[in-house]
């Protein structure tokens, strides 16, 4: 028990790493627009090509895990990420932002292409609550970034404020490195199987992307939108946080209840709706119905990435099957999640305005919910 306890704080330590080089880039995108010279499309893509490149990078993840093990591999990843973070403070013009966008994007992407097979081998029957932890910590990662951007942009500038995650990345190596049960992650020697001629692949792939794409929306752009509104940088930031904590929660939420429902269609349509719902609010009245909008988006978001996740583990036993899968799943998903940010971008340059682009992710959360009706347990075969 205590063995298993350890393994789940080193995947919750991981994770912790895996948004912060995007989050806490919000609440200060008014100050990196006006010291890079890049307009709202241009900030877009600093989101945009670090989730872009995720998916890139995802799709290599079986082939690393052949060449690298994943010991190795979720290292080289970890490492990308603290380099990313650490150079934002000295090379921090728009070539240098997009440069340690791309580098922090890449060890992301090589880092969840590897873990889904290493829970999915350390947890067992339990992968389930050990996802949900995973994916709880992605969450609160963001949460403290965007939370603590406004601050450590006072204390040092902001490329302090971003470079600043470079030290619990630099933890995270330390302890992945060091941990007894990351000696298990051997290289696996196998042929990573291809998915792209499966249907239901690329239905959860779609699915995946489009429920990510919400998440990426919001990370980039809710920030700028409230300070468009009049709200200030640290309550901007503030409400970001809240809303991740909320996707914490939720997280938590379903590590915990998920083992209750072997049947994913009724969570899926429930969280679906409060995404849906959220966007609402953030149409007709997002001032006046601003805390009703982060605490439904953040319970939205915060159970629709792990329940994908789980969803798309439940469709492959074996292990190694499953991160091939969950890398393909990943993989395409990330890259059409990456045009939400940019689309955004474009949008606020032409109209000055957001609302646009929350319609467009209200219509995509409907999909959704359609797409959701096909996911019985019968269909996993």
């Amino acid at each position: 028990m205590q063995k298993q306890s350890l393994a789940l704080l080193l995947v919750v330590l991981v994770a912790l790493n895996l948004r912060p080089a995007m989050a806490g880039l919000g609440p200060l995108l008014d100050l990196i627009e006006q010291s890079t010279g890049l307009n709202s499309a241009g900030a877009g893509m600093l989101t945009t090509l670090p989730v872009f490149l995720m998916g890139i990078g995802a799709f290599t993840g079986p082939y690393l895990r052949v060449w690298l093990g994943d010991k190795r591999g979720v290292a080289v990843g970890i490492i990308l990420i603290a380099v990313a973070c650490a150079a934002r403070w000295v090379w921090n013009d728009a070539f240098g932002m997009f440069v340690t966008a791309a580098c922090a994007g890449l060890g992301i992407a090589i880092v969840q292409a590897m873990v889904p097979a290493v829970v999915k081998r350390w947890f067992g029957a339990g992968t389930g609550r050990a996802m949900g932890l995973y994916t709880t910590g992605i969450m609160g990662g963001a949460a403290l970034a965007a939370a603590t951007a406004a601050g450590f942009a006072r204390a040092g500038g902001w490329p302090f404020s971003l470079a600043i995650w470079s030290v619990p990345a630099i933890a995270a190596l330390v302890c992945w490195l060091t941990h007894p049960d990351a000696e298990q992650a051997r290289k696996q020697e196998h042929t990573p199987k291809s998915f792209h001629r499966q249907r239901r692949a690329w239905l959860l792939l779609i699915f995946f992307g489009i429920g990510t794409g919400a998440y990426t929306l919001v990370l980039a752009w809710l920030p700028p939108f409230y300070m468009s509104l009049g709200q200030s940088r640290d309550m901007s930031g503030y409400l970001l946080a809240g809303m991740t904590i909320t996707q914490v929660v939720s997280g938590l939420g379903v590590s915990t209840l998920i083992g209750r429902f072997p049947d994913r269609r009724a969570p899926l349509v429930a969280v679906l709706l409060c995404v849906l719902a959220g966007l609402a609010c953030l149409i007709l009245a997002p001032i006046g119905l601003a805390f009703p909008a982060i605490i439904l988006l953040g319970l939205g978001i915060g159970a629709l990435f792990p329940l994908s996740l789980i969803v798309t583990l439940d469709h492959a036993d074996n292990p190694i099957t499953a991160g091939d899968l969950a890398a393909f799943v990943q993989g395409g998903g990330y890259i059409i999640a990456s045009a939400m940010p940019f689309i955004a971008g474009l949008i606020r340059d032409r109209f000055d305005d957001l609302s646009q682009a929350w319609m467009l992710m209200a219509a995509g959360i409907v999909a959704l919910i359609a797409m959701a009706a096909r996911l019985s347990p019968s269909s996993r075969r």
